[in-house]
């Protein structure tokens, strides 16, 4: 079973559940669900959120090309970090 682990800086948990509630069904067609979201007690303005994937070769293609049009049009968007386990 694989998995995706995402840590983002400079956000509300309650902000980043909201855009990942939002956003559940495009995920689950791309074969990522969402499993946990928590927050940093050490440092409350970061949030780590994991997905269970079907594919790490499949998701990182996704979220790399995701990333990639994200920092064209800003090229100072604030994205998370990637950590893909199996």
């Amino acid at each position: 079973m694989s998995h995706l682990l995402a840590k983002l800086n400079n956000v509300s948990i309650e902000g980043i559940r909201k855009i990942l509630e939002k956003d559940k069904e495009f995920h689950a067609s791309q074969g990522m669900y969402l499993e946990n979201i928590w927050q940093n007690t050490d440092n409350e303005n970061e949030v780590f959120f994991l997905f269970k994937i079907d594919s790490i070769e499949k998701t990182k293609v996704l979220i790399n090309k995701l990333h990639a049009q994200a920092l064209v049009e800003n090229p100072e968007a604030n994205l998370p970090t990637m950590i893909y386990l199996q």
